[in-house]
């Protein structure tokens, strides 16, 4: 599937706005698929980015194909026809098996990178207190074909997977590497894994959203016109929330802060400093025994992120 995007036109769009420089195998992956930009894989792709489908629900496509013998079992109904096929006969139109054993090493040192990166750490234990992962098999594919620009996070099953690029860097200098950069693939894994569970989460603790939902939540305008609906809003704030605190805990309070304010400028997340505050105080009241789970505390967080927003409004 990243093949077939290395075609399509989100990447010339993407470099348009931000011109950078994707990973070298990247870039040599489209040169070599330059002349297959018409075949039915590739026209399909662009038919579902023009009817602006979610990439995240493109990729989920991906990873629950069948690709032993090429079908998808109960295939969703924005699926193009034939699409399973489609791309069965790009892979080996295209001799993309080849391709990719020869260019083995590149991949192999991408995963090393990210593997280093998750050696010590324990995603369970941190997300627990938020949601049950007790059953969650966290899976995080480092990509370096494309999209370039951003990560993607994906549910099939039980399992999260968050598919991650490295940070792309400007004009013509190279990605960075992995391993030296684990703010932005921590950011990236937590936040997409957290996402996908507290969606979960939310629609089965369905009562507590509703009673939640009865205060606004106090957020910038342009996060307002950005996410109308109140559940988007939290969760924007509960996942920036949640990484900062991963930050400020397990890397440095430097990065956290530096996070923290790229976050209100870029994203309008000028709340966060409080939202952090809210969790935490979350946090120590779970640890003391005062809630049993978030869904007990859930209706009482707009109230108190209203509260910390006059303090850091002061």
């Amino acid at each position: 599937m990243s093949a077939v995007f290395a075609l399509s036109s989100v990447i010339d769009e993407a470099h348009a706005q931000r011109p950078h420089s994707a990973h070298a195998h990247a870039r040599a992956t489209r040169k070599r698929l330059a002349g297959f930009k018409e075949h039915p894989a590739v026209t399909s792709l662009e038919t579902l980015i023009q009817e602006t489908a979610p990439i995240d629900a493109i990729f989920g496509y991906a990873l629950r194909l069948n690709t032993t013998n090429w079908t998808m079992e109960h295939s969703p109904r924005w699926a193009p026809p034939e699409w399973d096929q489609q791309l069965r006969d790009f892979q080996e139109i295209t001799g993309l098996a080849q391709w990719w054993a020869s260019e083995d090493a590149a991949w192999e040192t991408s995963l090393s990178q990210a593997r280093h990166m998750f050696t010590h750490l324990d995603l369970r234990q941190f997300l627990a207190p938020f949601v049950d992962t007790s059953d969650a098999k966290f899976t995080l594919l480092p990509n370096i074909l494309y999209p370039a620009e951003h990560e993607i996070g994906v549910r099939v099953g039980n399992e999260f997977t968050c598919i991650v690029p490295p940070r792309p860097a400007w004009g013509d200098s190279p990605p960075w590497p992995f391993d030296e950069d684990p703010v932005h693939i921590y950011r990236a894994a937590i936040g997409q894994y957290i996402r996908l569970m507290m969606q979960d989460y939310l629609a089965h603790n369905q009562a507590q959203v509703d009673e939640a939902s009865l205060i606004e939540l106090p957020v910038s305008d342009s996060l307002r016109e950005q996410s109308p609906n109140w559940t988007d809003q939290f969760l924007a704030l509960f996942v920036s929330g949640v990484v900062a605190i991963f930050l400020e805990d397990r890397i440095n309070p430097a990065e956290a802060k530096a996070y923290t304010l790229m976050e209100s400028k870029v994203y309008g997340m000028a709340m966060l400093p409080g939202v952090v505050s809210v969790l935490r105080r979350y946090l120590g009241d779970k640890e003391a025994g005062k809630y049993g789970s978030f869904a007990d505390f859930l209706p009482i967080f707009p109230k108190q992120l209203r509260v910390a927003k006059r303090i850091y409004s002061l």
